[in-house]
């Protein structure tokens, strides 16, 4: 059955309506779940928040790994960031840092995203001078390519007046459909923003942060435990295919490949949580020593075993004996091989 929503058509059929009863099956038991896993959704959440800083700007051409965006962010020293990638980076975690704190009172509004926008690039020397307000200069989404080069994916919305209008008539939507269901406004919401592209630089960006504050608004708290930005960039070339397919239609386009995508990428990113949850409770069974282990490891993302050996004075053989199960219980993951193996929270 097609629908007619926004200016955009939706084919309603049982595997959307499934994907949408099952994100909401599981927003149902989250308070029962929040309120017994307090604690360790903490520690989730400090995790999730390095993920998804990490994440949303390497799609968007960073380099920096998981690793450095932990250490960068425990101690941030604002008169040491100046290369773009550690400029990226903090802008982003204070975006995310005020949306994950005050999304209740951040409205919907063409003033509260050029705020977020201005917020995201204001360590960046580069982007002063359009930061936190529209386009001035038609753009493009790009994909880089494995090589250094850009392709183009597709053509957005043109600078200046095209641009408001678009926007106001978005937001405008958003605010006064009472009807559609609340996931599918915010999937939409986030695909016709990256449409419109409505700012310079950082567009990508911003739609990942206003997908978690669309979401938190409408109660889906559960996001903020869990990296919705590591997901996406998982599943980059098909992030990238499924918007240049649906914008190829523009205008009036057929979006329910996207609509399904978001939703496929939200169910994944819950199932994640619930692993997640489980390996916290595998922790409480630990020996005092797996669990000195396992903090370390938790506090120096990237350490070897001889490492923890040396820290902890804990023999070597025994951190060697150790080490497998914790990577067994999946609390913990194995990168390299020899000399170079290092072990970082799972």
């Amino acid at each position: 059955m097609e629908n007619n929503v926004y200016t955009f058509k939706i084919i309603i059929d049982w595997q959307l309506i499934r994907l949408i009863s099952q994100i909401d099956r599981f927003d149902a038991s989250w308070a029962s779940i929040e309120k017994k896993e307090g604690q360790s959704l903490k520690q989730l959440k400090s995790v999730a928040t390095v993920r998804s800083v990490g994440a949303s700007t390497r799609i968007e051409g960073s380099k920096m790994s998981d690793e450095e965006v932990e250490v960068l962010l425990r101690v941030i020293d604002i008169t040491k960031i100046v290369d773009r990638d550690s400029q990226e980076v903090v802008g982003y975690f204070e975006a995310l840092d005020l949306i994950s704190e005050s999304y209740e009172d951040i409205p919907i509004t063409e003033s509260s995203i050029k705020n977020l926008h201005n917020i995201l690039l204001k360590h960046s020397k580069k982007d002063e001078w359009h930061k936190g307000d529209y386009k001035q200069h038609s753009n493009a989404v790009e994909a880089k390519l494995p090589n250094g080069t850009r392709q183009v994916i597709f053509q957005t919305t043109e600078a200046g007046f095209p641009t408001q209008d678009a926007m106001r008539f978005l937001i405008d939507w958003y605010l006064n459909d009472k009807e559609t269901h609340p996931l599918v406004k915010c999937s939409l919401f986030v695909y016709e923003f990256v449409s419109i592209h409505p700012f310079q630089d950082g567009n990508g960006r911003l739609s990942r942060l206003l997908a978690s504050l669309l979401l938190l608004k409408h109660g889906y708290k559960w996001i903020q435990y869990v990296s919705f930005e590591h997901e996406i960039e998982s599943r980059k070339t098909e992030y990238y295919r499924v918007l240049r397919n649906c914008q190829a239609q523009r205008p009036n386009e057929e979006v329910s490949e996207w609509i399904r995508f978001f939703f496929v990428a939200l169910g994944n990113i819950q199932n994640q949580l619930m692993i997640k949850l489980e390996s916290k409770g595998v922790e409480t069974r630990l020996s005092p020593r797996e669990k000195s282990i396992l903090t370390f490891i938790a506090n120096n993302a990237g350490c070897k075993s001889g490492d923890i050996a040396k820290k902890l004075g804990i023999p070597s053989p025994t951190i060697k004996r150790i080490i497998p199960g914790l990577i067994d219980k999946n609390l913990i993951e194995k990168f390299g091989t020899g000399p170079g193996t290092n072990y970082s929270l799972k």
